[in-house]
């Protein structure tokens, strides 16, 4: 099975960041159980640092254009260690929607490869990303 061109460290990145999305469904399906969600995030943020590295994930956060997104992201994450689990998802999600936003058509490009569902799912992230066009990669 041929490599991707990832190094070692942004693989490990990219299944902490699965495993972060699976907590986070998880903790959703559960009732928005506060332990799950908090694991979810950390493991996540952790992803994400390990995949772009800590000065781009930085560099990332504190741009101008999302401040907003992170205020929210952050804030989600705070209300759910807080005990308002719920809340704190649907801060924290609206966070991650201004976030990473951009990224939608290019998840969809993606996506559109995969047998049978591919071109459907394609086609809903780009509706949700159509404004979006002029995305400005973290990598």
């Amino acid at each position: 099975m041929p490599t991707m061109w990832l190094s070692d460290s942004q693989k490990i990145g990219v299944a902490f960041c699965s495993g972060g999305g699976f907590f986070l469904i998880g903790g959703a399906i559960m009732f928005f159980d506060r332990a799950m969600l908090a694991m979810g995030n950390i493991l996540f943020l952790v992803g994400l640092t390990l995949m772009i590295g800590l000065q781009k994930t930085t560099v990332f956060f504190a741009r101008r254009q999302k401040w907003k997104g992170t205020a929210a992201f952050v804030a989600g994450i705070t209300l759910i260690l807080i005990r308002w689990p719920l809340v704190g998802f649907l801060v924290e999600l609206y966070g991650i929607f201004v976030l990473f936003g951009d990224f939608f058509s290019t998840i969809g490009g993606f996506a559109g490869n995969i047998p049978v569902v591919g071109p459907y799912i394609q086609q809903v992230l780009d509706r949700v990303g159509s404004g979006r066009r002029n995305a400005e990669l973290p990598v």
